[in-house]
């Protein structure tokens, strides 16, 4: 298969890397230079999604694609630009016709369909868990309410809908996978602030985490683009949703340090995330999908990684 990456960073490089191993010929979109990329096999393709006119030109003769960019922070009006703005983009440039015919912002999806002899690859969107705005700890499913406080995942929510639409209409075969807490190699936020004695429970530890490791994250996406049905979504989390406290619990136990001291959460980490607590499903990823997770919780995961860490020491 020819296989477009766009955004090859701290997940996409990786995936790449392993579609290679596969046999695919893939290449990687980014808006600057990387050596890593040449080095793993993929061949570079310069563009920036936010800009249409640097997408001109390229071939889009792709059998897959994955949408994985990152924002690297930024509020709304940065999401709008790069997810939003940059979803849209790359539809009407892979499928050349359709710019009058997606949906504005999360108006329905039109009556009217792609002209027929417009082609499209299969296309995974890398969404977040985010959307889900459930506050009360309850299990969700990819059929639960996706109305989210934060204005960052509401954004989130209309980059959905537009994919959603462009599947309905027959000719954009998209997938959407909401995305967990990833850690992995050389990312782990809760485990790097732990260690550096900068950990804090919020209030009484209850908050649920959801997360998944990065290799599960790329098997995952492997198997979205082999077996996804286009229009659906799939929840990309690992079996086991834990509390912030069992979490710290289980990692002071593996380590042999102290809990980290109780504190109230921070305002701007809590705005930027929103106040969310949820479980979050993967069931349907797992029966239609048949993906079997490396990592199936966060103790195997954050394992491997704490030993990872102990050789390169």
């Amino acid at each position: 298969m020819r296989v477009l990456i766009v955004g090859c960073g701290y997940f996409g490089l990786p995936l790449g890397a392993e579609l290679v191993k596969q046999g695919h010929e893939v290449f990687g979109l980014r808006r600057s230079a990387s050596d890593g990329l040449l080095t793993a096999g993929i061949t570079p393709v310069l563009a920036d999604v936010t800009k249409p006119e640097s997408l001109a030109g390229l071939p889009r003769d792709f059998d897959w694609v994955v949408n994985c960019v990152a924002s690297g922070g930024g509020g709304a009006g940065e999401y709008r630009e790069l997810y939003l703005q940059g979803t849209r983009n790359l539809i009407e440039w892979l499928v050349p016709g359709s710019a009058g015919i997606l949906p504005a912002s999360s108006a329905p999806a039109p009556d009217a369909a792609l002209r027929q002899d417009a082609g499209a690859p299969r296309f995974v969107y890398t969404s977040s868990t985010g959307v889900y705005g459930q506050i009360d700890g309850e299990l969700v499913t990819e059929t639960s309410p996706a109305e989210p406080e934060s204005d960052t995942a509401k954004v989130l929510v209309e980059t959905e809908k537009v994919l959603l639409a462009a599947a309905k209409m027959k000719k954009f075969p998209a997938m959407i996978l909401r995305v967990a807490g990833i850690y992995g190699p050389e990312r782990g936020y809760l485990l790097k602030q732990y260690l550096r004695n900068e950990a804090r429970i919020e209030g009484r530890g209850e908050r649920i985490l959801n997360m998944i490791h990065r290799d599960d994250l790329i098997g995952v996406i492997v198997a979205a683009l082999q077996r996804g049905q286009p229009g659906e979504i799939y929840n990309a989390a690992d079996d086991e949703p834990v509390t912030q406290l069992n979490f710290f619990e289980w990692l002071a136990g593996t380590l042999g340090k102290a809990l980290p001291p109780t504190a109230t959460p921070d305002a701007a980490t809590s705005r930027r995330r929103g106040p969310t607590n949820k479980k979050v499903s993967n069931q349907k990823l797992k029966t239609e999908l048949r993906y079997q997770f490396q990592y199936p919780n966060f103790r195997q995961g954050y394992t491997a990684e704490i030993q990872r860490l102990q050789t390169a020491t």
